[in-house]
C-alpha cells in the first residue's frame, strides 16, 4: 500500500444531486474493495433533491474537494460559474444552479464552503492531485480532443504529481504521459455522457505497483430519477437526457469531436 495505507480508489465526479447513482457507486465501489472513496466536486446541479447527497457522502465517508457550484453555492454566489459562453448554456444553468441553491440547507451550504479546492494523497509509488477542472483553474474544459499532451504534461510538472484526476467536462478520458505520469478525466455520475446509453460512470485506481485505471460503467435506477425530475418541474430538457443518455444542454462548450459522437 502506499503511503498513506491506500492501494485501490473509487473517483466520482459530478454528482449532480444524482443521489440514486451516488448511492449505487458507493455500494459497487465496495463491492470493488476499494480502500476509500473520493469526490472532485459538484455536488449539485441539473437533478433533484440536492439535501439528499450528504447524507450519503457523510455517512459512507466520501472525502471531497470543492467544485465550481460547490464554491458558489457555498459562497452565495449569483451563478454557477461554470464557464459557459453560449446564451442557451446559461440560461439552463440559472434554472439548475437557481434550484439547487434555494433547495441546499444552509448547514450544507456551511459544509460546502469548508471543502478544500484540491486534495492530494499517496496511491502506491503514485503522487496523485485531485482538482475539479484542472489544477491551474476550478473551471477550466480539458477536453480529449483538443487538450495537447505536452500541456498535460507540464501541468504534472508544475504540480508536482504522477497522477492528475479531473471531472467537470462530463465525459471521461485517460492521457498516458511521459515517465509515467496520467492525467485521467473519472467521468460523472450526475448524468449520462452523452453516447445514448442510460449508465453514468466513476473510476477505479490500483496502484499494483503500476497504475491500474478501471472506467466503470453504473447503471441505477434512471426512470426514478426522472420521475423525481419531473416532480420538482425541472426542465424537460435535462429530463431527456436523462432517459435517453443524449445530452440536450451544455452542447456548446463540446469540441466538434466530442459533439460528433452525440445525436445533436
Amino acid at each position: 500500500m502506499g503511503e498513506n495505507g491506500l492501494a485501490k480508489i473509487a473517483v466520482f465526479g459530478g454528482i449532480y444531486n444524482n443521489y440514486l447513482a451516488l448511492e449505487a457507486a458507493l455500494v459497487d465501489a465496495r463491492q470493488r474493495g476499494a480502500d476509500a472513496c473520493f469526490c472532485l466536486g459538484d455536488m449539485g446541479a441539473f437533478g433533484p433533491f440536492p439535501d439528499r447527497v450528504f447524507p450519503l457522502l457523510h455517512a459512507h465517508k466520501v472525502l471531497c474537494i470543492q467544485g465550481n457550484y460547490d464554491h458558489s453555492v457555498g459562497n452565495g454566489l449569483a451563478d454557477c460559474q461554470c464557464g459557459y459562453t453560449d446564451p442557451r448554456d446559461n440560461h439552463f444553468a440559472r434554472i439548475s444552479y437557481a434550484y439547487t441553491f434555494k433547495n441546499t440547507s444552509s448547514e450544507n451550504r456551511e459544509w460546502l464552503r469548508s471543502l478544500p479546492d484540491q486534495r492530494r494523497i499517496q496511491l502506491g509509488r503514485y503522487r496523485v492531485l485531485m482538482c475539479h477542472g484542472s489544477p491551474r483553474k476550478m473551471n477550466e474544459f480539458l477536453w480529449e480532443s483538443t487538450t495537447p499532451t505536452h500541456f498535460l504534461s507540464a501541468l504534472a510538472e508544475q504540480f508536482h504529481a504522477d497522477v492528475i484526476l479531473a471531472t467537470h467536462t462530463g465525459i471521461k478520458w485517460h492521457r498516458t504521459l511521459p515517465d509515467d505520469r496520467h492525467f485521467i478525466n473519472v467521468g460523472v455520475l450526475g448524468r449520462p455522457e452523452n453516447d445514448g446509453t442510460t449508465n453514468v460512470w466513476y473510476t477505479i485506481l490500483e496502484a499494483t505497483p503500476d497504475l491500474r485505471i478501471e472506467f466503470v460503467p453504473l447503471h441505477y435506477d434512471y426512470e426514478r430519477l426522472a420521475r423525481e425530475m419531473r416532480s420538482e418541474n425541472l426542465p424537460q430538457e435535462f429530463v431527456q437526457t436523462i432517459l435517453t443518455g443524449w445530452w440536450t444542454t451544455c452542447l456548446e462548450i463540446l469540441p466538434a469531436k466530442e459533439r460528433r459522437r452525440g445525436k445533436f
